[in-house]
């Protein structure tokens, strides 16, 4: 990696860095986390019933209903939709912790910036920190909910912004447990539901819901989710691929809640079952309502003030 960025004749080897950089930044667009991307509601099952106004904690059996479990796992996403989006803007710090088999461990910082959507998708800013190889490398992205987004990535060593995109899904993300899939933005269309029924984790009482992901490039025939009762709160995630066996593990913890209402993680942890290797991800310093501005903080041309 570091030949690629100090290399004296870089301008050939220019395509190749757009690729690597883009390939290693790319799924942190998501990681605001587990919230969806988009402000826009997508449309319940027939007969399905409206919960936009039902208080904490969330209680399933008000929904009424068929009781069909298809229709019950897509309202407890529904509901999880609606209270992750409304919040406006945030910025935060993120320290990725690579983590061998042996114990090894390999550390990254970013920094990411959101501001939500009315009538599109969300802009995510994100900027790299550590390692100094790429510092001030950074991403834009302007997400679209009826097609692709639009991206763009300005590399401090060129000097250069270039439009991108990519369709990496199931390769891993800088060499963690995590997959690009895994840190794309969880949108509520992206997926098939089927409620499981209830489960504990760490003594918290949860819904378990079975999620079918509908891109038939996806490297998993299903996730099972914890969310906890009280406020659908992501808790653990069970990964099974194509053949359904288990194939990771994820596992979220130290919730704190903003403004009164949006909770969002502290620590999370990917396992991968048949290594034995995990990846952290540390959220640090959650801000909201910084005022961002469309234009000067989310335009091409703020990419160059982004270090």
């Amino acid at each position: 990696m570091h030949s690629i960025f100090f290399c004296r004749s870089i301008r050939g080897f220019a395509p190749f860095v757009f690729a690597f950089v883009f390939n290693l930044i790319r799924p942190v667009l998501a990681l605001i986390l587990l919230a969806p991307v988009t402000t826009m509601s997508s449309p319940a099952p027939d007969g399905a019933v409206s919960i936009a106004d039902s208080p904490e904690p969330f209680v399933l059996e008000v929904l009424g209903g068929s009781g069909d479990p298809v229709e019950k796992g897509y309202l407890v996403f529904a509901e999880v939709d609606r209270r992750n989006n409304g919040y406006g803007d945030l910025q935060v710090n993120l320290k990725m912790v690579l983590i061998g088999a042996r114990g090894r461990r390999t550390e990254r910082a970013l920094r990411i910036q959101q501001l939500e959507g009315t009538d599109d998708g969300d802009k995510i800013l994100v900027v790299f920190d550590v390692p100094a190889s790429i510092r001030g490398t950074a991403l834009l992205s302007h997400a679209h909910i009826a097609r692709d987004d639009d991206q763009w990535l300005f590399l401090p060593a060129l000097k250069r912004t270039k439009k991108i995109a990519s369709r990496n899904k199931t390769g891993p993300f800088v060499g963690s447990e995590f997959a690009f899939e895994d840190l794309s933005p969880q949108e509520l269309h992206k997926y098939d539901y089927a409620y499981v029924g209830e489960d504990t984790v760490a003594g918290q009482p949860c819904f378990v819901v079975d999620r079918f992901p509908k891109d038939n490039h996806s490297g998993y025939s299903r996730q099972r989710v914890w969310l906890d009762q009280a406020h659908l709160r992501t808790l653990r995630i069970d990964f099974f691929d194509r053949s359904e066996r288990p194939s990771k593990q994820l596992t979220v913890t130290d919730y704190e809640r903003f403004v009164g209402q949006y909770w969002k993680p502290g620590f999370m942890r990917m396992e991968n079952l048949r290594t034995g290797k995990r990846t952290e991800l540390h959220w640090i310093d959650y801000e909201f309502g910084l005022g961002f501005d469309e234009d000067r903080d989310f335009s091409v041309n703020s990419l160059r003030r982004a270090r």
